[in-house]
């Protein structure tokens, strides 16, 4: 309800011991009768939110029989074009996806004759910083800072976690991985300047932990940890408080909101209760909040993330969805074959043919996070208008190891600065790094000139995609 000009702060939180759980956009947030209520700035519950999410390993579209057979790109470019394999499970979402094709991440490629052999373990750290790295086994690594982390600088510095870095497979494996490689190159695609990598979270506990205990020290996490207690037990009575101070639609939104939040706690338990009973797992080294299932691991974090958009605790994610030279196979996708081995084709057709079905299971978690965010209220419009979602890879055909056609899929509206609904075929040879740059100034980063080896702009909204010289700075 309204009160005269009394109104919910937007960084209003409900606290009780080690948990603080922030609020969703409610309309007790926006002030009666006040100007921003009546303006278009008042569509927009909190700044665009970012995702920034790497699957290693390529494309079969990027090879020479998978452009042939448009695998991933579509056939024709511009509004009218029929989706490929690869892409079909993003068709219910077709007004919010931007099909990018064709351009090349040249900094992923080896430059020195060191270097050649080493893409599987560099690629990772080209993916958003469009930087060459340093090869080296030691401390002293070197890339570029990356896409998220630019956005995250100007405008996650009022959230109370700036960004955040999630994984669903193993890192933090210390020293050299090989071809002279530091492992920090493959553990993360985040980086803060160009020698401060960060480090990304795999176990949904801790993410959930991170997400829901802002402020709390490890101690009091764990206490509530160790009670067998749900967090909102220890919030119930201000619930109630502020449900009572409510309109209908806000209680609603609320409910709907701490119900949420409570099914996902459920659901990391059942999965530390299952992984705890002796039963045999198939990753037994991964932590204990970690599910076995791929598909079960990527909903529970997408989850997490969708929460997290809509308290606006932060608005920047990174999302690393698998390792270079990873066996871990994927049976849901009808292929057994290890993923390393299956992107080893040896160019047979039979065998791009098998690779492209995993490529079509790991997109097919998109819709996923793309439907939790469009039935997510912000303001006027919803978090997936005003989300940016950016799927990709920095290698092409993982066969040979090149960085040529790379896969480049972008999602939402991007607050209405990107319309969707198109496949840009961009001129051959333009670096992927023109796209991203032109999500930083669609993000409002407008005074960055370049990045990674950008040439200019990409036009992500027009079908007849024009190259715009952008000055080199």
């Amino acid at each position: 309800m309204y009160i005269a000009k009394k109104h919910i702060s937007r960084r209003a939180v409900l606290k009780g011991v080690g948990v603080t759980v922030a609020l969703p956009f409610l309309d007790a947030m926006i002030p009666a009768r006040s100007v921003f209520a009546k303006t278009a700035a008042g569509a927009s519950a909190s700044g665009q939110r970012l995702v920034c999410m790497e699957m290693v390993h390529g494309s079969a579209g990027s090879t020479a029989f998978g452009v042939k057979k448009n695998l991933f790109a579509p056939v024709k470019a511009g509004r009218d074009f029929d989706w490929s394999p690869t892409l079909e499970p993003l068709a219910p979402f077709r007004e919010y996806v931007t099909v990018v094709s064709s351009t090349d991440v040249h900094n992923a490629e080896a430059f020195t004759l060191p270097e050649i052999g080493g893409d599987h373990f560099r690629s990772s750290a080209v993916f958003l910083t469009q930087s060459h790295p340093k090869q080296t086994e030691g401390n002293d690594v070197h890339a570029g800072t990356s896409l998220d982390q630019l956005y995250a600088k100007q405008f996650g510095q009022d959230t109370p976690i700036p960004s955040m870095q999630l994984s669903i497979e193993n890192v933090d494996q210390a020293g050299g991985c090989t071809y002279g490689y530091s492992c920090i190159y493959t553990d993360t695609i985040s980086w803060a300047s160009p020698t401060q990598p960060l480090p990304m979270v795999r176990d949904p506990r801790v993410v959930f932990d991170q997400l829901f205990g802002v402020g709390a020290t490890a101690e009091e996490r764990l206490s509530n940890l160790k009670a067998d207690r749900s967090i909102l037990d220890w919030i119930s009575s201000q619930v109630a408080q502020l449900r009572r101070d409510l309109g209908p639609g806000d209680r609603a939104r609320l409910s709907e909101y701490i119900e949420n939040v409570r099914e996902i706690e459920r659901r990391i338990q059942r999965v530390e209760a299952r992984n705890a009973s002796g039963e045999t797992r198939q990753m037994p080294e991964a932590p204990i909040g970690v599910p076995d299932s791929f598909e079960e691991h990527t909903h529970i974090l997408m989850d997490l993330i969708a929460l997290a958009f809509a308290s606006d605790t932060t608005r920047v994610f990174s999302f690393k969805l698998g390792r270079d030279a990873s066996g871990r196979s994927y049976p849901e996708s009808g292929v057994a074959t290890g993923f390393h081995n299956a992107s080893h084709h040896g160019e047979r057709e039979d065998r791009i043919m098998e690779f492209a079905k995993i490529n079509r299971y790991h997109v097919s978690m998109l819709p996923y996070l793309m439907e939790k965010l469009k039935d997510t209220r912000d303001g006027e419009t919803t978090l997936l208008d005003n989300s940016l979602i950016i799927y990709g890879s920095p290698m092409g055909d993982s066969n040979i190891h090149n960085h040529k056609r790379v896969p480049l899929v972008l999602a939402g509206h991007a607050g209405g600065k990107l319309r969707g609904g198109v496949h840009i075929k961009a001129p051959d040879g333009t670096p992927m790094a023109n796209a991203m740059l032109t999500t930083l100034h669609m993000l409002g980063r407008d005074d960055l000139q370049s990045f990674g080896d950008s040439s200019g702009e990409l036009d992500l909204n027009n079908a007849q995609v024009t190259l715009t010289d952008a000055p080199k700075g």
